[in-house]
């Protein structure tokens, strides 16, 4: 039985029905995607063995995927806001599936770093395309708890992956392959498959969803213009503008504080774990996937009570606070369980101030600015995917240990930390445009 327009039970209706209907298919590509951008660090043992990469030179492969998704990332997202979600996220899907699959090939660091860079380029988008994409249907009181069960592809992709890795990596001489050869083919496969079902099934805008109703379609985009009229009221600025807006240059350096620790943990955790000793890869595998299953369930509900308490500042903080206490208290033990244990905090953290962090850019900026400004933050950010591993690869090679290294990581998130009190949130802006659209 229909609920009646503009209640609380129509409301409720409509939300879960486009949530069931988008997220899946989202968080299943994101999925995939991740898997892809650091199934390196699982190939990276046999592979650097087989090919005589250094942890320098290595890292330095890993990293350098985000030079290339530093320099495409807004103009992608400026050409998902021209041609549409659907057809813009299927290209990068099977262009990176391709990509992906082809680093099965590789012969040294030079081709190895080639790949790498195009990888980068091919993706770049796909995940700030995704933020732009989630504000076009979810009003502000949504934002958090949709974004994390959106990332929860991360750790899950991760949590998943690990053990399937291992696995894939035994697949050792099959076909006079190595096993990290076939982990990059099997990994990439489903990228491509997926292109055919964006195409099929993702609308552009509510108004393109013929599963939704009338009124349905209707109350939403009311909801949403009412929302964006309010933070344009508040914080008017074009695309060329928020690339230069002081706030969104600090949240910028306050996403690469969670992810330089996300990176250099998803590429060098494995080698780290390896390196207790006697392990086999799918043991290995098992084990790294702990803390990310610790932070699947952080970033659901860390984000559900955020969005429940309307609160952003003081959730981000305790979320860098426990990156900071993890890492360091990782450093100074070399005891494989209380590492672990350390680790699994930063995890914690690392996954719980993600989908809160991304709260704070969609509170001020909309439109053409939405889809400029989320792509430079998570461009700027996400030099932290190149300066991560690379710093943490020279860093181990030097000291011939992981302590350096991992007190690096935890720096960031200090820096991180500072700049959130210093920038804190819009919470006037964020209340106004709930109370708006609710009129």
């Amino acid at each position: 039985m229909a609920s009646e327009f503009g209640t609380e039970a129509f409301e409720r209706q409509t939300m879960n029905k486009i949530a069931w209907r988008l997220l899946p298919l989202l968080i299943l590509s994101y999925f995939v995607a991740y898997l892809d951008r650091v199934n390196l660090g699982f190939a990276g043992s046999t592979m650097s063995k087989d090919l005589g990469f250094t942890a320098t030179v290595f890292g330095s492969a890993a990293g350098i995927f985000f030079i290339a998704y530093f320099l495409f990332e807004v103009p992608s997202n400026l050409a998902l806001e021209r041609f549409g979600a659907r057809r813009w996220i299927a290209r990068i899907m099977l262009s990176w599936g391709v990509l992906s699959a082809a680093q099965a090939w590789v012969a040294g660091a030079t081709s190895l770093n080639v790949m790498r860079f195009l990888l980068g380029a091919a993706e770049a988008g796909f995940f700030p395309g995704i933020i732009y994409y989630l504000t076009l249907w979810f009003p502000t009181r949504y934002r958090a708890r949709i974004v994390g069960w959106f990332m929860v592809a991360v750790p899950v992709s991760t949590m998943i992956g690990s053990p399937i890795s291992g696995f894939i990596l035994n697949a050792d001489g099959l076909g006079g392959m190595r096993g990290w050869q076939w982990l990059f083919i099997m990994e990439g496969v489903p990228a491509i498959l997926l292109t055919f079902f964006i195409l099929v099934y993702l609308p552009d805008r509510p108004q393109d969803a013929r599963w939704l109703g009338d009124d349905e379609r209707r109350w939403l985009q009311g909801k949403l213009d009412a929302e964006r009229r309010q933070r344009e009221s508040a914080h008017r600025m074009s695309w060329r503008q928020s690339l230069l807006n002081w706030r969104v240059l600090a949240m910028a350096l306050i996403y690469m504080g969670i992810v330089v620790p996300l990176y250099g943990l998803s590429f060098f955790l494995p080698q780290i774990i390896e390196g207790f000793g006697g392990l086999n890869h799918v043991q290995v595998g098992f084990i790294n996937a702990i803390p990310f299953l610790v932070g699947a369930i952080a970033m659901v509900v860390w984000s559900q009570w955020s969005d429940r308490r309307g609160e952003r500042k003081g959730f981000l903080l305790v979320a860098l606070a426990a990156i900071v206490i993890g890492l360091v208290a990782a450093a100074e033990t070399s005891a494989p369980v209380p590492k672990m244990a350390w680790v699994t905090v930063a995890a914690f953290g690392i996954f719980a101030a993600l989908p809160v962090f991304w709260a704070l850019p969609t509170a001020i900026l909309s439109g053409v600015a939405a889809a400029a400004g989320i792509a430079w933050i998570n461009s700027i950010g996400n030099l932290g995917g190149y300066i991560g591993p690379t710093v943490f690869g020279m860093l181990r090679d030097r000291m011939g240990n992981d302590i350096y290294a991992v007190m690096f990581l935890a720096l960031l998130s200090v820096v991180g930390l500072v700049l959130v009190l210093v920038v804190g949130h819009d919470d006037r802006a964020e209340l106004e445009a709930r109370a708006s659209s609710a009129a």
